[in-house]
Order: C-alpha cells, then structure tokens, then sequence
C-alpha cells in the first residue's frame, strides 16, 4: 500500500471525525406541524399521525423538535414566530427545518397554509383566515443561517371547492432565499393522497429515509421520490428544488476505524487479484476481519471453477486429473507474492524484513515497511508498560548485572542434515520416512483455510495452492532460516507445524 495512501486514510479519519463532531455542535431545530381535525372544511385522517411520526424521525437525528397539531390560526403564528426567535438565537450554523402536513392552497400564486379553525366564505378574504407559506421562509431568512429546510406535506384536494375563484389543485412553485431545500408532496400543481395506512405515502417514505447514514439530502429524497412512485402507481410525485450551499445529511455516515479502513483495502486489492493463494493467506493472517466471510465465498467459487475446469452452466464438469501437472517455474512476480503472503500469514517482522531485502522496491513494499512500523511501535509500546510496572519480586536479580539468555531449544530432530531427497525422520506420522520432494506431493493433513469445503482441498495435493518449484521451497526455507521466533516456526502448516523446520535445515545446508 503506497505510503501516501495511508496518509491519506488517516487524513479522511481525522476529517470525519471532525466533521462529526462539528455535526454535533451545530444546533438543529425543528417545527413540526400536523392539522387535521378541521371544523367547516373536510378533515383529514393523517396529518396529526405524519406529524407525529416525522418529529420522532427528526429527534432521533438530532433536532430539536416543536410538534403542533390541530392549530387554530393564533396558534400557528405564534408558532412559526417563536420558531424564527429560536433560529435568530442559534447563529448562523443552525440547521432550521419546518414541515406541515394538512390543507394547503395556492391562490394567485401564493401558497397557504389552513387552520383547523378556518372560516372562508370569499377567496378575497383567503389572506386573513389562512397563513402564508412565505411566512416561514421569512422567519427562516431573518435567522441568516447556513441551512433551512421546507417540507410542506400539504398538496392534498381543495377543501373550498365551494367558493368562487377557489379552484387552483394543489400548491405554486416557491421561491426561496439561498440556503434553502424546499420539498412538495407531489409536483406544483398536482394534488398528493392523504393515505390510508395511517399516514400519507410521502411522509412514510420520508420518516424511512430519514434514518439512512451518509445519505446527502438530494439523494435522499430522491429516494423518497421513488418510494412513493412506487407506493402510489405512478400517480404521486414528490418535488424538491434547493438553492443549498453546504452538504447536509439528517444522519452522519458511520465513522471507520483506520484497521477498518486499511483491513478493507487490503480486502479490495486482494479481492481483484482473484488469487487463491492470496485469499487464503488474507484467511489465516486475518481471521477476525469483517470481510471474512466474503473471502471464503470467493475462495470456494473460485475453487469450484477450477475443478469444474472452469466450465459454465449448463456444461459438465470436467473429471480432476488425479495426478497435477508439473507446476510452473515461479517467476518474479509470483515469487514476490508468495513472499509477502508469508508475511503476511506469520505476521512476523522478520519475514517483512526478508521480503523487503529481495524486492526493495517491489509492489508490497510500502506496505511491508507500514507493517514494520506498526510491529515495532506495538514492541516499544509493551516495552514501555513493562518498564513502568513497578516489580514485586524480592529475589529479582540486580538490573545492573548481565543475565545469561536460556538456550533455545533444539527442536526436533536436531543435529540431522537435510538434503532435498533425505528421508525426514521426524514430524508428523504421515511425512515421516519420505523426502521433501516427496511431502510437498500430499494431500493436506487438514483444510488450509478453516471452513473450507472437504472438496476443495481432502484430495488434492498441496501443490494445487503453491507453486511449489524446488527453487520457491528454498526461498521459504531460507525465510524460515532467518527465523529466531520459535513460536511463528512453530504454528501450524498444512503439513505439518515440523515441516517448517525441516525446511529450515534444508535452507541451512544451501537447498542441496
């Protein structure tokens, strides 16, 4: 991984937490309202339960919410005034949003707003029984914040057919200061449903979409656009124009950790490559990361192609040639993923170390200096805490004096020269008394990745994973070689923990 793309990992980090923690400290205030229960016109089922259930919605993502319902025509003035005082105090990085659902009218190209308390004999007199939807961008713009945000829920059938000169459907096109999202139920000038599942198609798609992090306000009730599409058969529309200058999102995406971030990446790089070799060393390198699951699917496709012969549907797959054809002669390219696969696999500083001293300038060498500086970091870190525990052994012997390190054990079967035709005389029962040349031949003595299928690996041979060229055995064994941590010599192989160690003594008599 180039070093600039870790820097720039850490970077996005550091911006997303910042961006939010700066969400957090911007204050969000709301004005919900919902009339329903109206007395000389026709009431409607849902506007009280929309408005309920978008407030809930909008104070799970951080407003700070007035819900209003059934309001007489007082009631609603002072409302939207004491929502204007509210925003003019917040500053300017408020985030202001009103929403009403409930009869709305367009007269003369101005839209209004209708009380439950509403009394209309004269559409002359419309102005003084009703309330300008103007009136709340006004309020809005008087506050001077970054952002504010209309949803008018309102564009339902007239409720005046009965007076003269009131025969305008649904609500006009507003025009609004810069900073503002305006979003109708239904396009100018049509008429939107009121519902009858408890609440109106749009505010449904709404509340839902609400919750959906990382998700910006124009893609978000672009989705809510087709939700109710969908919901209505094409026959309702939602509308939305914004003049925004800033992102805005109801709900922050979730913030990753930088090992979330460089395990997906790795996943990524590894997931394009399509390697068997390289998805099962990511397997046993990382077996707790996220993308495991989809590792093993992948491997067990890819598997399945190889011994089907990499047949399509519908076509037989071909027999599995018992005995593998002589594998290819390794060349550069693979000898260096081998190299840093087993590197990654033992997790060992040293065989980073290794890699990077035959390929210093190779495609994974910014990535084995990174692993390095992390190894060696979390070294000097435990090396710190032991340091600071103050010691409760009497008898500890003077700091001072120069202590002699144990001998490392010999391991098994020490003392015997390996050459690549000797016959092991130590290791597991199955291995034992046939030659490496022999060894790499077998079947695994146990599934190389955990989980996977018996089919994929309990008859093949090894080599079927490995391009297991006598010249690649000798550049494991010289890495094993350089190997003082017994434990990652130790750890378990497909073959057997002890045939590290026999290729290790190989390695150490010059691969003869």
């Amino acid at each position: 991984m180039p070093i600039f793309k870790i820097v720039t990992f850490l970077l996005s980090l550091w911006l997303a937490a910042a961006a939010v923690s700066a969400a957090s400290a911007q204050v969000r205030i709301a004005l919900v309202v919902g009339n329903g229960a109206y007395a000389s016109v026709p009431q409607l089922d849902n506007p009280v339960s929309d408005a309920t259930l978008i407030a809930a919605s909008l104070e799970q993502s951080g407003f700070e919410v007035t819900l209003r319902t059934d309001t007489s025509q007082v009631m609603l003035k002072r409302a939207i005034a004491q929502f204007g005082r509210d925003l003019r105090a917040a500053g300017p990085e408020a985030t202001g949003l009103f929403y009403y659902a409930g009869h709305g009218v367009q007269s003369f190209g101005t839209n209004y707003m209708i009380p439950v308390d509403v009394e209309l004999t004269d559409a002359a007199d419309l102005d003084l029984v009703a309330i300008e939807a103007q009136s709340v961008l006004r309020q809005m713009n008087s506050a001077r914040n970054r952002t504010n945000i209309v949803i008018l829920d309102a564009c339902r059938n007239n409720p005046f057919e009965n007076v003269q000169d009131m025969d305008d459907n649904g609500l006009a096109e507003m025009k609004s200061p810069t900073g503002t999202f305006l979003s109708y139920s239904t396009a100018p000038g049509a008429v939107a449903l009121d519902g009858l599942d408890g609440n109106s198609p749009f505010s449904a798609a709404l509340a839902s979409a609400i919750s959906s992090p990382g998700v910006p306000i124009e893609q978000m009730f672009k989705q809510v656009r087709n939700a109710v599409l969908k919901t209505t058969n094409g026959m309702q529309t939602p509308w939305d124009a914004s003049s925004l200058t800033a992102d805005f999102y109801f709900v922050q995406a979730e913030v990753q950790s930088g090992a979330e971030i460089a395990d997906a990446q790795l996943w990524q790089s590894l997931n394009q490559t399509r390697d068997p070799v390289q998805i099962m060393l990511f397997l046993r390198a990382y077996p707790d990361s996220a993308f495991v699951d989809e590792a093993r699917a992948l491997l067990a496709q890819i598997m399945q192609k190889e011994l089907s012969g990499g047949a399509g549907s519908g076509t037989a797959a071909a027999p599995v040639v018992a005995v593998p054809a002589p594998p290819p002669i390794l060349a550069p390219a693979d000898r260096e993923r081998e190299l840093i696969g087993l590197a990654q696999a033992s997790g060992e500083i040293v065989d980073y170390q290794a890699y990077l001293a035959a390929f210093p300038d190779g495609a994974y060498a910014e990535l084995a200096r990174f692993e390095i500086s992390v190894i060696e970091q979390k070294a000097a870190s435990q090396a710190a805490a032991v340091a600071a525990t103050p010691s409760t052994v009497a008898t500890e012997p003077d700091s001072t004096q120069t202590a002699t390190a144990p001998a490392a054990p010999a391991g098994p079967g020490a003392g015997q020269v390996i050459n690549f035709d000797t016959v092991l005389t130590f290791g597991a029962p199955e291995i034992v008394g046939k030659t490496i040349a022999d060894v790499v031949k077998l079947t695994p003595l146990f599934a190389p990745v955990e989980g996977l299928p018996e089919a994929f690996w309990k008859t093949k041979t090894c080599a079927n994973c490995h391009a297991w060229t006598r010249e690649a055995l000798c550049d494991q064994g010289k890495f094993y070689l350089g190997m003082n941590n017994q434990r990652a010599l130790s750890k378990e192989h497909p073959l057997g923990g002890t045939f590290k160690q026999s290729l290790k003594r190989w390695a150490d008599g010059g691969c003869s």
